[in-house]
């Protein structure tokens, strides 16, 4: 067991590799009466085309990630979420891009539901009659998804930016997609994914991390998996331009929304250059977007936005983009005048008082993060997959400079990679 000191943030995480390629951390949280575990996947709905080792390329279902997450919580005893509950647990599971996440919360039997956690992950359940099943329960989902503004907005916008990379396909996947996932289909991913050397256990909480690392090698140690060739995820090249300029769709709203951004050329950062990229990007919308921004002030006062705006970033090593706006009665005038907003940044530069108020917000904000062990597990996982750790983010806020925010404001907008989607009635 390694353990690791964060001094500046008072934290210590303890770590283990074991055999069979699982690691475990542990942040013990002293006077916490809650503890959050999460067992995690590097495995996300992006992932639909990938090879193990010399075997062939193999494609499948869009959506399958989503339905995998869905299905592992049948067990042939009944449901897991009774097991769960009788144990005080409160559980769940998501699936976004690049992850699929099992979790729990809990203040008492902490032992009883970290063996429930790995037990029922690591014993998946798939026959033809309960995978059918699921095809009905998450098509209903689809279907209902498909009239939600909010989520036909965004999945618009992406689908507007990219052409072929599966960043753009609703995570959950489409009707027709899921129509063909069978159950080989599933134990074929689960066996590739689901192996302990692509997941990440992660507790965080009141707990004595030598007895967690202890109970979780025990429980791994009674168990048998095949060794594993590395996973090879495969992407088709990604043309540069955007797939559509503007994309409009039609859904009975009282006012419509509206969300655009930028779909970068530049990707293929990993590592600490990925979260400086990262890190500067949400430092800078803080400083252009947020509800104390001079432009949020200014838009809100031209009633051209409600208080639904927003910004954020989305970035990998395939792929990077941004999300701006929200319910405005006039999608061109906002669009405009955020360019107009922009521009004049560019030109005038970024106040240093300004910057420098917006970094101590943003490093205030990782300190509050701390106190929370649901957003500490949450962006936990995130970094480690990405082979960062999420103390790193503290120093590479202290180490951004305006000069660097400013290359990053200039460097992000550029208009011919900007897609608009936009959801009116008829």
């Amino acid at each position: 067991m390694q353990k690791h000191e964060y001094p500046r943030v008072k934290e210590t995480v303890y770590s283990e590799t074991l055999d069979n390629g699982l690691q475990v951390y542990v942040l013990p949280k002293e006077g916490f009466k809650k503890t959050f575990a999460t067992f995690s996947t590097h495995y996300g709905s992006v992932d639909n085309c990938f090879a193990v080792g010399s075997e062939p390329p193999v494609r499948v279902p869009d959506g399958i990630a989503h339905f995998l997450e869905h299905k592992m919580f049948e067990e042939p005893e009944g449901d897991i979420f009774a097991t769960f509950a009788s144990n005080g647990a409160s559980a769940n599971a998501y699936t976004s891009f690049d992850r699929t996440v099992y979790l729990f919360s809990a203040t008492d039997r902490i032992r009883e539901n970290v063996t429930t956690l790995l037990n029922f992950v690591q014993n998946p359940y798939f026959t033809d009659e309960n995978v059918n099943k699921e095809k009905g329960i998450i098509g209903q989902e689809i279907k209902m998804y498909a009239d939600q503004p909010d989520w036909r907005v965004y999945f618009g916008l992406i689908e507007a930016m990219y052409h072929k990379h599966p960043v753009h396909i609703d995570i959950a996947g489409t009707v027709e997609s899921i129509s063909q996932i069978t159950k080989e289909t599933l134990y074929h991913c689960y066996r590739t994914f689901y192996h302990p050397q692509n997941m990440i256990l992660f507790i965080v909480g009141g707990v004595n991390p030598e007895e967690m690392i202890e109970l979780v090698r025990e429980n791994q140690a009674g168990k048998t998996f095949e060794p594993q060739g590395e996973i090879q995820r495969l992407f088709e090249q990604e043309p540069e331009h955007v797939k559509e300029k503007v994309k409009t769709i039609h859904l009975p709203v009282s006012i419509p929304k509206c969300l655009f951004g930028i779909k970068e050329k530049d990707v293929g950062f990993s590592g600490q250059e990925l979260l400086k990229r990262e890190l500067t990007t949400k430092l800078l919308f803080d400083l252009l977007f947020s509800p104390s921004s001079r432009l949020y002030q200014a838009l809100y006062d031209e009633k051209l936005i409600t208080d639904s705006f927003g910004a954020e970033y989305n970035c990998s090593e395939q792929y990077s983009f941004s999300v701006i706006g929200g319910d405005t009665r006039d999608p061109d005038a906002l669009v405009n005048r955020v360019r107009e907003v922009i521009e004049e940044w560019k030109s005038s530069g970024i106040p240093e008082e300004l910057f420098e108020r917006t970094r101590r917000k943003k490093i205030g904000g990782f300190f509050r993060l701390l106190n929370s062990p649901e957003a500490i597990a949450g962006e936990f996982t995130k970094h480690r997959f990405r082979g960062t750790q999420l103390f790193d983010v503290l120093d590479m806020y202290e180490q951004i400079t305006l000069q660097e925010a400013e290359t990053r404001l200039k460097e992000h907008f550029d208009w011919e990679q900007l897609s608009v989607c936009v959801v009116k009635s008829e």
